[in-house]
């Protein structure tokens, strides 16, 4: 079998029984010879109800046969960034792709370094296939030690969770990723000390508790050259110079300063070095209580009414310090809320949404929906796919979360009132809704620069907690929640119902998504600005002196060549226009118009849930009034709200004005390109958004060409620029998934799934059974 090239066909190891079977597998050889094959293995063996095919030749070499006589072509070694240590490595690792219910697969190594877990066959060396929308950093068969969710090993057909020191080591290997890939390696053929040493190593390096410093993040830093992209245009925020400028740029620099009081962090560690404040709170104020009970200004509206939130006291004091907290409070309450000119609405976060527990809780049962190991396993979730994605809440939550942004809004818009966002640290929810409602109410917030400057401001220097949040440390489970992915699902909401009005792409959120877990960028890897400066000025590993030279993720050349670039941004943009002078007033006119209500408290709306009200009656009467309370009572928005929301919906939009988004029934989404991007059979080959995408990219692309030689011959050349429009000229192969799928393979899929035939041909009828129910909050196994 000297140089064949083989695809070896087995079923998964826990199956085999020993001694083991006659091996299945195809072997394809040079063009000249003709392709043979062998049987496949035994019905029982595929799954998913699959027939065996008719046996042409049967072979009684065993796998472990086939490996000893297959030579090794050639050494494929892992590519190492800057910082990066091999730590163990295994051969002979199978890899699984699955389909259908059978295993197919491909040989390789498994290596384990400080930065990630990698699989390397023959074809990582290849750069023939290379997909157009490739990262730089990490590969296809790559993940990082920080995207690693669960691992498990397989015994005996058995799953187990594998957590610290083991004394027996699987067979099957099986990694679930932050990213919602899935990753089957059988060690069966691997020799033991490897299997040890990888597993071991894998588990130890991914799983277990560990210092901040050991991160890679570090070690990176500490070796990689400082070769940033000077062409960023985010607001870092981290100067006093960054604040002054954005309370010019929202008009807000009358009523609100930006303070040093926090210079060398002498009032908190926890608040940023600079930030703003009203105008009128005194320093003595912000260290009295280091920074608590302290508004801080988000953003400022058109109309002048501002976005603030603040950090709370702790609930349980004695009774003589939560009067003297009562009392501050007061003080400061009333030097921003001043009848009839200034007024103030609070907002209780932490009792007004749901908790960080519930929403990871949620977040934990829907991605075990996308979580798919096999086809047959698609199909069976595919017969309960509503009941199970209503059973996780998490779609619930995203449109509480919406509506609460919404209800901002109207305070700031409509009522030209002061918004006071309020939790227990202002790190979480408050940057949720106040970042939020800045994308529904300012444009400069949809475009990429400004989205970038708005994480910037009120989640990295504001002092989110992305370290213990994303779990990067793996120290305590309890501290873990989704709180930025919810904001990305929220943006994504808005992305896909006024596409126009985003300078960015949906995919440009799945890859910022993904880059939480890709620890060479320090954006997502610190607790507080104080962490990040604290840990800054540590000696380098390689120079021992100086500070380390962290990378923003902002800067998306280090990930991606300007083609791939191209695809985070939107070529349907509608690009704010530039009105002349003269048409200044009838555009600031058409802009209070479209986006205000009159002052004047208008007739309240006869709408009462979902029906007006001479459809309560006629309801009452038919149902009775039990069921004319439980439509009262539903969890509606109130009159004024509704009113607000149905006026803004019977309006044309205005792309570049306020943006609300609809929250009704099935209008919220999944986010189908994140969750569903590693699963082949929920892409559409040729189809989606990306069909018609692909389209208007060519005619972009036909009109930049022109467009170059028409200023060549003005003798005029244009340079290279990111936004040059990648080339698609196979959009046949497209699928709805891409540009992280191209066309995967296709399963063979009934057009209804077996389990629905198998319904139909039961004598009780499909539509009168109940949809089935499974509890996604038990273990996986």
């Amino acid at each position: 079998m000297g140089g064949v090239n083989c695809v070896v066909r087995i079923p998964p190891p826990a199956l085999l029984p020993s001694p083991p079977p006659p091996a299945a597998f195809s072997c394809r050889g040079p063009p000249e010879e003709e392709p043979w094959e062998v049987v496949p293995p035994p019905a029982a063996m595929l799954g998913g109800g699959a027939k065996a095919a008719k046996p042409s030749f049967v072979s009684y070499i065993s796998p472990e046969e086939i490996h000893i006589k297959e030579p090794i072509e050639k050494e494929v070694n892992p590519h190492l960034l800057p910082g990066e240590l091999l730590l163990c490595e295994a051969s002979t690792v199978y890899k699984y792709i699955q389909e259908d219910g059978s295993s197919r697969g491909t040989y390789g190594k498994l290596v384990c370094t400080n930065f990630k877990i990698a699989f390397l066959d023959d074809d990582s060396a290849s750069r023939d296939n290379e997909p157009q929308f490739k990262n730089k950093i990490v590969g296809e068969n790559d993940i990082t030690l920080q995207c690693v969710d669960q691992i498990y090993g397989v015994y005996d057909e058995k799953k187990k969770l594998l957590t610290g020191q083991l004394r027996k080591y699987p067979e099957k290997l099986i990694i679930y990723c932050k990213d919602l890939r899935v990753f089957h390696f059988c060690l069966r053929y691997t020799k033991e000390e490897e299997v040890k040493r990888i597993v071991s190593g894998i588990v130890h390096h991914s799983q277990t508790p560990k210092l901040l410093k050991r991160l890679f993040l570090f070690s990176y830093a500490s070796a990689a050259p400082n070769n940033t992209d000077g062409r960023n245009q985010t607001v870092m925020f981290d100067t006093l110079e960054d604040w002054r400028v954005e309370l010019e740029r929202t008009k807000a620099n009358v009523k609100y300063k930006a303070v040093t009081t926090n210079e060398g962090y002498r009032v908190s560690e926890k608040l940023p070095l600079y930030f703003v404040v009203p105008i009128c709170v005194s320093e003595e104020s912000i260290l009295k209580y280091e920074g608590r009970g302290i508004p801080i200004w988000c953003w400022s509206c058109h109309n002048g009414a501002a976005l603030l939130k603040m950090s709370a006291f702790p609930k349980e004091q004695d009774d003589s310090t939560s009067q003297m907290q009562k009392a501050f409070l007061d003080g400061i309450y009333k030097t921003i809320s001043k009848p009839p000119y200034e007024l103030l609405k609070m907002d209780d976060l932490s009792s007004s949404l749901p908790s960080l527990q519930d929403i990871q809780t949620a977040y934990t049962r829907f991605k075990q929906l996308f979580l798919i190991d096999n086809s047959p396993d698609f199909w069976a979730t595919d017969v309960k796919w509503f009941s199970l994605l209503e059973s996780t809440n998490w779609l619930e939550i995203i449109r509480r979360v919406l509506k609460k942004a919404i209800e901002v809004a109207e305070c700031l818009e409509r009522q030209h009132t002061n918004v006071l966002l309020i939790e227990e640290s202002a790190t979480d929810l408050c940057c949720v809704i106040s970042s939020l409602v800045q994308v529904m109410m300012d444009s400069y917030s949809r475009t990429k620069s400004g989205f970038q400057s708005l994480i910037q401001k009120e989640w990295v220097i504001g002092g989110h907690g992305f370290l213990d949040r994303c779990n990067h440390l793996h120290k305590s489970d309890k501290e873990e929640a989704p709180v930025f992915l919810l904001l990305l699902n929220c943006v994504w909401q808005l992305v896909q119902q006024y596409p126009p009005a985003f300078e960015f792409t949906e995919t440009y959120l799945t890859v910022l998504s993904d880059s939480l877990y890709v620890p060479i960028f320090s954006t997502f890897f610190f607790n507080s600005q104080h962490q990040k400066d604290t840990n800054t000025s540590g000696e380098s590993l390689k120079t021992q002196s100086g500070p380390f030279r962290f990378l923003t993720v902002w800067d998306w050349s280090v990930q991606f060549d300007p083609k791939a670039q191209a695809f985070l941004n939107n070529p349907l943009y509608a690009e704010k226009p530039r009105p002349d002078k003269s048409q200044r007033k009838t555009t600031l006119f058409k802009h209070q118009r479209q986006l205000s209500l009159p002052l004047t408290q208008t007739k309240s709306s006869t709408k009462r849930g979902f029906f007006r009200e001479e459809t309560d009656h006629l309801i009452k009467n038919i149902l009775g009034k039990r069921i004319g309370k439980f439509i009262n009572s539903s969890d509606e928005p109130p009159n004024s709200f509704r009113e607000f929301y149905d006026s803004w919906h019977s309006k044309p939009v205005d792309y570049h004005g306020l943006l609300l988004p609809r929250i009704d029934g099935p209008e919220i989404k999944v986010w189908a390109q994140r969750y569903l991007r590693w699963i082949p059979e929920a892409q559409l080959p040729g189809g989606g958004t990306i069909a018609t995408a692909a389209k208007i990219l060519d005619l972009m692309e036909e009109v930049q060409s022109l467009q170059v030689k028409m200023d060549e011959e003005h003798s005029q050349a244009i340079s290279g620029d990111v936004r040059s429009v990648p080339l698609l000229r196979s959009s046949a192969r497209l699928s709805s998934l891409f540009p992280f799928a191209l066309l995967q393979r296709q399963s063979v899929k009934p057009a209804l799934p077996t389990s629905t035939w198998k319904d139909l041909e039961d004598e009780d009828d499909l539509v009168k059974r109940d949809d089935e129910f499974v509890d996604l909050s038990g273990d996986m196994s």
